[in-house]
């Protein structure tokens, strides 16, 4: 009679171990909405970390997102004493090799030269912003220039309340915008 034998195969170690962040901005609570709406918690469940881009009004929107993920933060424009005396204009952090910064307005009216400037001064991958409350992927060589929208208070009409989500593993970053 043989024994049982459990057989682990080298090819394993392929296996990506993937890490997801959910993206949000200019939630304007409690100015445009009571709450973050029902759906960002559904879409945000299994994220590892979540990224908010400024214009929160309230630091409560943090303890919200919290209670999904550790959160990092930046403020905006119509943020207070309070969230601005608390949270930086730009902020960072690293998930495998890929550094991803955060600014609420990167003064992207006036053109991406700006934005791009402060990617590649700070050595950025991903460069996620707000402000605009209208959501956008963009692709620039080799950095990603994302923008997750509101979702709670889109552009216009023509605009959806959105979120978006990176799946980031050691090779590949993939960027999603999920309209509510």
């Amino acid at each position: 009679m043989t024994s049982a034998q459990t057989i682990i195969s080298r090819d394993a170690a392929n296996f990506e171990a993937a890490k997801i962040i959910g993206l949000i901005s200019d939630t304007h609570v409690p100015k445009k909405a009571r709450c973050i709406p029902k759906k960002v918690f559904e879409i945000f469940e299994h994220v590892d970390f979540i990224i908010h881009a400024g214009d929160l009004v309230e630091l409560a929107v943090i303890d919200d997102l919290e209670q999904i993920a550790p959160v990092l933060a930046v403020h905006g424009n119509m943020d207070g004493p309070e969230v601005s005396g608390a949270l930086p204009r730009l902020n960072s952090l690293k998930i495998f090799d890929w550094k991803i910064g955060v600014r609420h307005d990167p003064n992207t009216l006036f053109g991406s030269g700006k934005m791009v400037e402060i990617a590649k001064q700070n050595g950025f991958n991903v460069f996620v912003y707000g402000h605009t409350h209208s959501s956008s992927v963009k692709w620039e060589g080799k950095i990603l220039y994302i923008n997750p929208g509101s979702p709670t208070d889109p552009a216009s009409f023509l605009n959806k309340p959105s979120v978006g989500l990176l799946k980031i593993t050691k090779e590949t970053i993939a960027p999603y915008i999920i309209n509510l």
